[in-house]
C-alpha cells in the first residue's frame, strides 16, 4: 500500500481517458469531483507525519514517468474533440485502441463542458507534469530522471523551471530578487504574470553565464533553454498535426493554465516568508504542508520546508517537519483561494505571518518583515507593526 499510493496520479489520468470523453457533462463532472476528492481529503483525512523506508525505489519512480505518456494521451484526445478539423484517421486509431468515439464526443461537447476539459487538462499538466518534472530535474547527477523531468516540463513551456528554480529559487528564496516569493499582500495576477517574465529572464542569465565559463556560443542547442523550447515546439506540431491552429491554441491555453498553477503554488509556498541575505536556507523559509491527498498527488513537494533545506532529497525521503511553519489548508484549497478568493486569502495567511513573526522570525527577519507589514494593504499586518 505505502507504495500504491503514489500511483493514485496515474490512475487518475487513466480514468479521465476513458471518462472525459463519453459525451456530454463527463469532462465538467470529472473536474469538479477531481478538485472535490483533494479538497475534501485533505479536510477529512488525518495529516500523515509518517517518514517511511522504501526499498525499490524504482516502483517510486515509474508512476511520473508512467504519467509523462498519459499526459500526452489526454492533451491530444482533448484537442481532437474540442476543434473540428481532425483527420477521420486520427478518430480511427483511438477508437480502435481506446474505444472512444471522439465523432460522439465532438458532437456532443457543450460550451461548459469544454471550459471544464481545458481546466482539467491544465491542472493535470500541473499537478501530474510539472510536479514530478520538478522532481526529476532536482537528480542532477541522473541523466534520465533529468531527461523525463525536462520534458514533464516541456508540456507547460516552462524549461526556465528546470534552471531557475534549481540555481536561482533554492538559493534566493525568502530575498526580494526571488521571483518566485510573493510579498506581503502582493497581488497574485500581478505575481504571475512577473513571476513567468523573470524566471525566464533569470534562466537566460544563468545559461550565459555558463556559456562564458565554458567559453561556448550561448546559441547552442546544448543551452537547456534552447533544448527545452525545442522540446515543447515537439508538443506544439503534434497539436498542429491533429488540429491545425486550433489544436495550437488549445494546447497552448492548457500550457498557460499548468504554467499560471504553478506560479500560485509558488506563491502559497513562500507567500509573506522573508530572510537575511547570506544566511541559510531553514525550514522556517517555507509553508510546510503534511494533508495526505495533496502530499500523494504532488509527490510531497506539500513537504516544502524539508525540500528547501536539502533539495537532494528524493520526494520519499522528505521530513514531515511537524514543527515548521504549517500552511493553513491543503495546497489545493490554497490555490482556488489565491486565485478566485484572495481577499480571504490575504486575511488568513495573515494571521498566520503575524504568528511567523512572533515565535519563527529572527530579530534581522522580524525587521524585514516589519517593512513589509507597512506596505502590504492588509490592516491586520499594520496593526501588527504597533502592537
Amino acid at each position: 500500500m505505502k507504495y500504491l499510493k503514489y500511483y493514485i496520479s496515474t490512475l487518475t489520468l487513466l480514468g479521465a481517458i476513458f471518462l472525459c470523453f463519453k459525451g456530454e457533462y463527463y469532462p465538467t463532472a470529472f473536474f469538479i469531483c477531481f478538485s472535490l476528492f483533494i479538497i475534501l481529503g485533505d479536510i477529512l483525512i488525518k495529516e500523515d507525519k509518517g517518514e517511511e523506508k522504501y526499498s525499490y525505489p524504482f516502483l517510486l519512480n515509474l508512476p511520473m514517468y508512467t504519467n509523462f505518456f498519459l499526459l500526452m494521451v489526454i492533451l491530444f484526445l482533448a484537442i481532437s474533440i474540442l476543434v473540428d478539423n481532425v483527420s477521420t484517421t486520427f478518430d480511427n486509431i483511438i477508437f480502435d485502441y481506446f474505444f472512444i468515439d471522439l465523432i460522439q464526443s465532438r458532437e456532443s461537447i457543450n460550451i461548459v463542458d469544454s471550459i471544464s476539459l481545458v481546466a482539467l487538462v491544465g491542472l493535470f499538466i500541473g499537478i501530474m507534469g510539472t510536479v514530478p518534472g520538478h522532481e526529476l530535474v532536482h537528480r542532477k547527477k541522473n541523466k534520465f530522471d533529468m531527461e523525463m523531468g525536462n520534458w514533464l516540463l516541456a508540456f507547460s513551456w516552462d524549461c526556465a523551471f528546470a534552471i531557475e528554480h534549481v540555481y536561482g529559487h533554492h538559493k534566493n528564496v525568502g530575498l526580494d530578487i526571488d521571483p518566485a516569493t510573493a510579498k506581503r499582500g502582493e497581488n497574485i495576477y500581478k505575481f504571475i504574470f512577473t513571476a513567468m517574465i523573470k524566471e525566464h529572464l533569470d534562466a537566460w542569465k544563468i545559461e550565459s553565464y555558463r556559456s562564458q565559463r565554458s567559453n561556448t556560443s550561448l546559441f547552442r542547442i546544448s543551452n537547456k533553454m534552447i533544448s527545452g523550447y525545442l522540446r515543447s515546439f515537439c508538443f506544439t506540431i503534434c497539436s498542429f498535426l491533429i488540429g491545425g491552429f486550433s489544436g495550437v491554441l488549445v494546447y497552448l491555453i492548457c500550457a498557460l493554465i499548468a504554467k499560471s498553477l504553478l506560479e500560485v503554488i509558488n506563491y502559497s509556498e513562500h507567500y509573506g516568508l522573508v530572510r537575511v541575505e547570506g544566511s541559510p536556507v531553514k525550514p522556517r523559509h517555507s509553508w510546510n504542508s503534511n494533508s495526505v491527498m495533496s502530499s500523494i498527488y504532488l509527490y510531497n513537494v506539500t513537504r516544502h520546508s524539508s525540500h528547501h533545506e536539502k533539495a537532494n532529497l528524493r520526494y520519499w525521503e522528505l521530513k514531515s517537519y511537524d514543527d515548521a511553519p504549517k500552511m493553513p489548508q491543503g495546497y489545493l484549497t490554497m490555490l482556488y483561494m489565491a486565485l478566485f478568493l484572495p481577499y480571504f486569502f490575504h486575511k488568513m495567511m495573515a494571521k498566520k505571518l503575524v504568528e511567523w513573526d512572533k515565535n519563527f522570525a529572527s530579530k534581522e527577519e522580524a525587521e524585514l518583515a516589519i517593512e513589509q507589514n507597512k506596505s502590504s494593504g492588509i490592516a491586520l499586518l499594520q496593526q501588527s507593526v504597533h502592537s
